[in-house]
This record gives structure tokens, C-alpha cells and sequence, in this order.
């Protein structure tokens, strides 16, 4: 017969607890460094984001199943001061991405890696001072993009798959990435911040591109780009305002002019897909930590093989897939979100009223939501003729609407127009819109 008060094997501390689980809750951690390689592809980004699939939802999973966060922890990171060193957006993928938080000790990355998805890894935990938070701490991030040579085709290039890079463009390519090295305002390459913000001041230390590589007939460019610190969408807009200018849809000084923050410039933004988080820098942690017998340097050479595995196995064919499938580059993203700085639409208003309303319509079932240069039909005059019948002289007669051609020599230079905005090769066929 079972006894019907059986004694308990278990300790009970005097408050009543459980003491196994009073042990579990003393248990002592410290801080880590997590080296993480991840595909985006799939994922709202990095960020942990409620009811969103994000890279850090499936983290914090992981290590919930292997008790290195409990209940409270995982739905509070910052009971163990949890924190990544650079957010990477929708689809963005890093290769080197590294998290800082409190663990136990004895944690490996084959034991957080059981219960990941093949496309994101733990390539190493190393332990960190007491104080190390992995944005704060970090010195600089490295970041490429990665995307089909013929995206910098010149104009009168077909930008076709059989492409392949000269020399002259790769000039040109460097020339143009090197106007972003130093600090500059980089209002324009943003969103959602005032011009005159100091937080658009940014410094970049250094620009690059990689050897041109073949995958499935189709020759790839990296373009590597090494920052203290980058905004929302920033290095996109960096790299789709160089296509726009090596396509010669916009000069070489609409770079620069971008750097003003007098100027409002509506800038391309190159597909996500390319671009990955290469690296982040801890160079004084380093110097002032990685020798001390204690800690290690936070470079992570150990692993760099099983980096360059990860790129060749999860992010080059992710790349290549998306273009053959998806085909990211069809560069109407260029045809009409290239610049225009806002002093010179002023210029242009009355000259190209209705050059640009034809070329609205050219491009509107592309964008319908945005327009090249804002409402060109407001404030050319402060009279009540109807938008759709003012003339850029002001009079009635229809016979002077500027229509179905080309801006000439005497219309750009009786209006003043600047040479760089008319283009030898207009954008658009204006015989063949409608």
C-alpha cells in the first residue's frame, strides 16, 4: 500500500523554495560575446520585434531551450543586458555580426546551434569584461554590396548578364566611392532626419572594391565600405546614387551637392538583397584587453574559416538565386528616384512644367506613390488658371505648350538651366510617350 504522506528527497530552503531551483537562480554569469553569422533572407530583420520573425526571436529561442535565459529573461533582454552591435534590416544579412549578454559559463556555440536554423550560427562565444557592450564598445563596422557588374553599365551599355567590368568603370567606380570618405552630412542618404541634425554628421575611414567574381555566368562586384557608424538605408542610397551616376543618369557632382544640407535630394535606393554587415570593429577593446591573459581579442581570426564557409554556402548563392529569379536590378528605381537638388528644381519649375508631367507619366506605373520632383504644378504662379491648362509663359494659347520634345539650347538657356541637368540622352523617349 503507497503510503499516502510520502516524504519528499527534496531540500527545501527555510523560505519554503525549492533549493535546487534557489541554486539554479544563484547561478553566477558573466558577459559574452556571441559571433553570429546570418542569412536575412526570410526575416523582418535583426531586431526582436513582437509577432515579427526576426533573427533575434530565434536566438533568444535557442537559448531559452538550453536555460541560458529564463522566463523573465526572455521576455526582458535587458535583465542580461542583452545588446547587438549593429541593427541590420529586411532581408540584410551579416557575416560577422556580433551580441553581447550575461550567460553561464560552459555555453558553446554547437550547444546554442541545435536549436537554430541552418541560416543563422553561432561561430564563437568569447568571454568579455564586465562592462563590454557590443555597440558601445565597437570602434567602426565594415559592410558590403554585393551585386551584378551591369548594374554600373554605362548608359549606352544593355545592361545584360553577359556584361563584364572594364577597367575605365572600375576607375570611375573608385572615384565615385571615394567622395565618401571623411565625415559629411549625410542627411540625403537617410530618412526621417532634419538636415541640419548633427546625428547625420558621419565619418567614413575607408571605401574599396573586391576583384569582380563569376557565379553561373554572371560577374559579381563588391564594394566594401568601413564607417564609424551608418543610418537607416544609408549605405543603399550611397551605392544607388553610384549606379545612377555610372549608368550617366545624373553627373558626378550630384554626390557632393548631396552632402549639403541646404540641398533636398531624393536619392535611389539599391535593393537590400546585396548588402552585408562584413565586420565590426573592437580595435581599443583589443588593444587594451586581448593581451591581458584574461580575455581575448575580439578579431575572431580562429574562425575566419568557418566565415568564409558560411558566405559560400548561405550568402553568395543566396545572391545569385534572388537575381535570376527575382531580377533585383531592373533599375527603375534609378529612372525616377534619381536626384534633383532643391535649388535647381526651383530653376527648372517654369521651363519643364510639362516635360516633367509627360515624364510623371512615363514612370508612374513604376512609383504612383512618389514623384521625381514633388508637385511641379504648384507655385509656378499664384493665379487660378487650372494646373492641367497653365502654360510656362502664363498665356492661353495652347500652340506655346512645350510638348513631345527635348529641352533645347535656347529654352535651357534663357530659363537658366543648369548644363549638368540636360542630358544629352534624355530619360525619356518623349516621341514614343504618351
Amino acid at each position: 500500500m503507497n503510503d499516502p504522506w510520502p516524504v519528499s528527497t527534496k531540500r527545501v530552503s527555510e523560505g519554503g523554495e525549492d533549493e535546487s531551483e534557489c541554486k539554479k537562480a544563484r547561478i553566477k554569469k558573466k558577459m559574452y560575446a556571441l559571433l553570429l553569422a546570418y542569412s536575412g533572407q526570410g526575416y523582418l530583420g535583426l531586431q526582436r520585434n513582437n509577432g515579427a520573425k526576426t533573427i533575434e526571436e530565434d536566438i533568444m529561442v535557442a537559448l531559452k531551450k538550453i536555460d541560458v535565459v529564463n522566463d523573465e529573461e526572455f521576455q526582458k533582454q535587458q535583465l542580461v543586458n542583452f545588446q547587438r552591435a549593429a541593427r541590420t534590416d529586411k532581408g540584410v544579412s551579416a557575416i560577422r555580426q556580433v551580441l553581447s549578454l550575461l550567460m553561464r559559463e560552459g555555453v558553446t556555440p554547437e550547444d546554442i546551434n541545435n536549436h537554430l536554423p541552418e541560416q543563422i550560427r553561432v561561430l564563437a562565444v568569447k568571454r568579455v569584461t564586465k562592462g563590454f557592450n557590443s555597440k558601445n564598445t565597437c570602434d567602426a563596422r565594415t559592410y558590403s554590396y554585393t551585386c551584378p557588374s551591369f548594374a554600373f553599365a554605362p548608359q549606352d551599355f544593355e545592361p545584360l548578364e553577359k556584361y563584364r567590368i572594364t577597367e575605365d568603370v572600375r576607375k570611375n567606380l573608385n572615384t565615385l566611392t571615394g567622395y565618401y570618405m571623411g565625415t559629411h552630412n549625410f542627411h540625403n542618404f537617410t530618412s526621417g532626419r532634419k538636415p541640419f541634425d548633427p546625428s547625420c554628421q558621419r565619418h567614413i575611414l575607408r571605401t574599396d572594391w573586391k576583384e569582380p567574381i563569376i557565379r553561373d555566368d554572371i560577374e559579381f562586384v563588391t564594394f566594401l565600405v568601413k564607417g564609424q557608424s551608418f543610418m537607416l538605408h544609408q549605405i543603399r542610397k550611397m551605392i544607388g546614387t553610384v549606379m545612377a551616376v555610372s549608368r550617366g543618369y545624373v553627373e558626378h557632382s550630384y554626390i557632393t551637392k548631396a552632402f549639403d544640407p541646404r540641398e533636398s535630394a531624393q536619392l535611389p535606393t539599391a535593393p537590400g538583397l546585396g548588402l552585408l554587415l562584413e565586420q565590426v570593429h573592437y580595435d581599443w577593446y583589443d588593444k587594451k584587453y586581448g593581451d591581458n591573459g584574461i580575455h581575448e581579442k575580439l578579431d575572431f581570426a580562429d574562425v575566419e574559416a568557418k566565415v568564409q564557409e558560411f558566405r559560400e554556402k548561405f550568402i553568395l548563392p543566396m545572391i545569385l538565386k534572388e537575381e535570376k529569379e527575382e531580377k533585383s536590378y531592373p533599375f527603375d528605381f534609378l529612372c525616377v528616384e534619381y536626384f534633383i537638388p532643391q535649388s535647381t528644381q526651383l530653376q527648372l519649375r517654369k521651363a519643364m512644367l510639362n516635360y516633367l508631367e509627360i515624364l510623371h507619366s512615363h514612370y508612374e506605373e513604376y512609383h504612383p506613390e512618389e514623384k521625381l520632383l514633388g508637385d511641379v504644378t504648384k507655385d509656378v504662379s499664384t493665379d487660378s488658371t487650372p494646373n492641367d491648362e497653365k502654360l510656362v509663359d502664363g498665356s492661353n494659347t495652347s500652340e506655346n505648350i512645350v510638348s513631345n520634345k527635348t529641352i533645347d539650347e535656347d529654352i535651357t538657356s534663357e530659363c537658366n538651366i543648369p548644363n549638368e541637368i540636360v542630358s544629352k540622352q534624355p530619360l525619356v523617349d518623349l516621341k514614343t510617350s504618351n
